[in-house]
């Protein structure tokens, strides 16, 4: 029985897909596994094929999806405002055009990133960013540190309804996980991936100060959000990966960013309204993380994703040298669209193994991309529900 609003509701009285949340949190072997997907990019082809409905005719598009697919009711709430691949500016950047270019405009976005479109789209396509706004400290603290103030009028209204919702979702057992923006992804938003490589040579008191402000901010907001809910995990979108390891160096990681997410962390921890209540760290990082695993764990992260296997993630051979740690994500996207006897290979090589170990949600690894037809996509779900049972 839950005792309060803050005490973990009882297990026999969780929902069935929270019942797999907290099994998938307690790594609990041969449990069913908790279905859903990373993401999709092949939405408008399935629609134009006549495989979809038509957004405009669906209300709730989303629980559609989970119908057709054959995905667990949500049991994840999610709190934002904190950023997710760039900073959590309040207020942000104006949205403009700065130049037209016929085919193409330049843009400055709501990060403050001059950003090069094709002329009317803004997604869809990988953009071309060609300046960010911190250049040193005059472009620091003019136009860019005051848009990250916790104190800011307004700030915390903007995840009330994120929290009223996370409520509800606690009384069946939902996870509670606040989201926000990971170090090296903020910093890379604020002055560039190249420029960036320079400053922590060139002026490392700077990332420091953009550091501690991204400390500051995180942990004032998430101490409002912690006076009402309890949550079940910490998750940050770091992307601090390529296809062969980290962009930058185990001790770069260790000056720039794991003091100030060891110290959120740490917080975060000591506010819990329920002091039995785990708080689960994830990385969210694309690229080949093995090497990173260890340096995260450092600081208590137990939790990453998504395992990208064109960059030679293997969850089965991360999992057995991890069992501690949770994973999601890991199915290759590419062989999806191969369909046919590759899909069937491929699950028998991951599911049973990680069904055994426990801890694992499988995602195709970044998103279904428009390479994959409705009819492969409908073997790989067919498959997937035959395995997650």
């Amino acid at each position: 029985m839950q005792e309060n609003l803050y005490t973990l509701v009882d297990y026999e009285k969780m929902s069935p897909s929270a019942k797999k949340i907290r099994d998938f949190y307690a790594i609990r072997p041969d449990a069913p596994i908790y279905q859903k997907e990373f993401g999709y990019y092949v939405l408008d082809r399935w629609i134009e094929e006549g495989y979809l409905k038509p957004r405009h005719q669906v209300e709730d598009y989303d629980k559609y999806l989970r119908e057709v697919f054959g995905y667990d009711e949500p049991a994840i709430d999610q709190v934002y405002s904190l950023g997710w691949c760039e900073a959590g500016f309040f207020p942000c950047f104006e949205e403009k055009i700065l130049e037209d270019l016929g085919d193409y405009e330049l843009v400055q976005d709501f990060a403050g990133r001059s950003v090069l479109y094709f002329k009317g789209r803004r997604d869809g396509f990988m953009p071309e960013y060609k300046d960010h706004p911190v250049k040193d400290w005059e472009t620091w603290e003019k136009n860019v540190k005051w848009r990250l103030d916790p104190s800011t009028p307004g700030r915390m209204e903007q995840t009330a309804a994120e929290i009223e919702k996370a409520k509800a979702g606690a009384a069946k057992g939902n996870a509670t996980v606040q989201c926000m923006v990971g170090g090296y992804m903020y910093l890379r938003s604020l002055i560039g991936p190249e420029d960036l490589l320079y400053l922590f040579y060139d002026d490392p008191d700077l990332i420091h100060d953009c550091m501690k402000t991204w400390f500051e901010l995180a942990d004032a907001v998430i101490a409002r959000h912690q006076e009402q809910l309890v949550f079940d995990e910490l998750f940050l979108g770091e992307d601090i990966c390529y296809n062969h390891g980290a962009l930058i160096s185990p001790d770069m990681m260790r000056e720039f960013l794991l003091p100030y997410y060891h110290q959120l962390y740490t917080n975060m921890k000591k506010r819990n309204l329920d002091p039995n209540r785990t708080i689960h760290f994830q990385i969210d990082t694309d690229g080949y993380c093995g090497d990173v695993i260890e340096i995260y764990k450092e600081i208590g992260c137990d939790y990453m994703s998504p395992f990208e296997v064109a960059s030679n993630c293997d969850v089965v051979k991360l999992g057995q040298k991890y069992p501690d740690l949770r994973m999601s994500g890991g199915i290759d996207k590419r062989i999806i669209a191969k369909g046919g006897d590759d899909i069937k290979r491929h699950l028998d090589y991951i599911m049973p193994a990680m069904r055994k170990r426990g801890g694992y949600i499988p995602t195709c690894d970044h998103g279904v991309p428009e390479e994959v037809s409705f009819e492969n996509y409908m073997l790989y779900r067919k498959l997937m529900n035959e395995y997650c049972q």
